[in-house]
């Protein structure tokens, strides 16, 4: 596999970086990843507990999104009262270490904070 390096874009092409923050740059899009990274599937009402203060339709409007990106499965079962599920797709699981290395940065930042007050 070829070595992805940083460099500036061609102007009017689209920069890759662009694409993905346009997918997962939304407050509430990088947490409804982050749990179902953390937790796997999960049901509407659970993700709707976890978030605090996103409402049932942002909530909707976001799992839409990512469903059409192709980043989470949404799975309904013939039940009654009907169950969906919530779980990521193998092409959003790849977002695993970007999430783990934003979370050692953040890390590091509390850190420093932390050690400023002291």
């Amino acid at each position: 596999m070829e070595q992805t390096v940083l460099s500036k874009g061609i102007p009017g092409e689209t920069c890759s970086i662009e694409v993905a923050i346009d997918i997962i740059g939304s407050k509430w899009t990088f947490y409804i990843i982050r749990d179902l990274l953390i937790d796997g599937t999960m049901r509407f009402g659970d993700l709707l507990k976890s978030l605090e203060g996103i409402s049932p339709k942002t909530l909707s409007v976001r799992l839409r999104e990512l469903e059409e990106q192709h980043i989470i499965q949404r799975t309904v079962y013939p039940e009654v009262p009907p169950r969906v599920e919530y779980c990521l797709t193998e092409k959003g699981k790849l977002l695993e270490p970007i999430f783990i290395e934003l979370k050692k940065f953040g890390m590091l930042i509390c850190e420093e904070n932390k050690k400023k007050k002291d």
